[in-house]
């Protein structure tokens, strides 16, 4: 799985409306509303790179009210989520 990790500059009077339509799209995983430079960020899960050329400037750039895009793609994913589970042996919680 690639992940992009794209920040969203937008219409302000738009962000929620944007942020729905980008959700909506297919590749997009989440949309977050963030501080800082940019307003929104979205998280974009494809089986290939080249897919990632499908998504971001073919459909997420073209939404109405998107004024500028930031693309950075992940090399790696490390989560709490992803090393309790590759360090899980299988046994219960003990509680």
């Amino acid at each position: 799985m690639v992940t992009a990790i794209v920040h969203i500059k937008t219409d302000v009077a738009q962000i929620p409306e944007v942020a729905q339509t980008i959700a909506e799209l297919e590749g997009v995983s989440e949309v977050y509303s963030i501080t800082g430079d940019y307003d929104l960020l979205a998280m974009v899960r494809v089986p290939r790179y080249e897919q990632i050329a499908e998504v971001v400037p073919a459909r997420l750039n073209k939404v109405p009210g998107v004024l500028h895009t930031e693309t950075h793609i992940a090399f790696r994913a490390y989560s709490k989520h992803d090393l309790d589970a590759a360090f899980s042996i299988g046994l219960p919680d003990a509680d």
